[in-house]
């Protein structure tokens, strides 16, 4: 699936992977980020979670929108063993789109068109 991060130039989106475990036994997942801009998304709260048996949890991933080109990496959620069992390994794509440009501060001047 594709999670989307939409917002202004130089806004610093967060958004949430939610992981639910219906097993009987512990999931446990490593994240990593791969793609040409992988390096612009980041997992604020580390790159590891543990899921308790019939519990949920949230994996963080924040993005700051630094160009007006889109981005795009993914997010690859690999499984460890925990008590000999092992999940799914999970990936998600990640892509930016900038929706506004809203300036940082205006400055006013005078100046000649020309001058003879």
């Amino acid at each position: 699936s594709t999670i989307e991060f939409t917002g202004g130039l130089h806004a610093t989106i967060v958004k949430q992977v939610h992981l639910k475990n219906p097993k009987s036994h512990t999931l446990a997942y490593n994240a990593i980020l791969v793609g040409r801009d992988a390096d612009d998304f980041s997992l604020p709260k580390g790159n590891a979670v543990t899921i308790p048996p019939t519990r949920e949890d949230f994996i963080n991933v924040e993005f700051t929108i630094r160009f007006l080109h889109p981005a795009e990496a993914v997010l690859i959620l690999i499984s460890n063993k925990v008590d000999g069992l092992d999940g799914a390994t999970l990936t998600f794509s990640l892509k930016s789109e900038v929706k506004n440009i809203d300036p940082l501060g205006t400055i006013k001047c005078r100046s000649p068109c020309y001058e003879l």
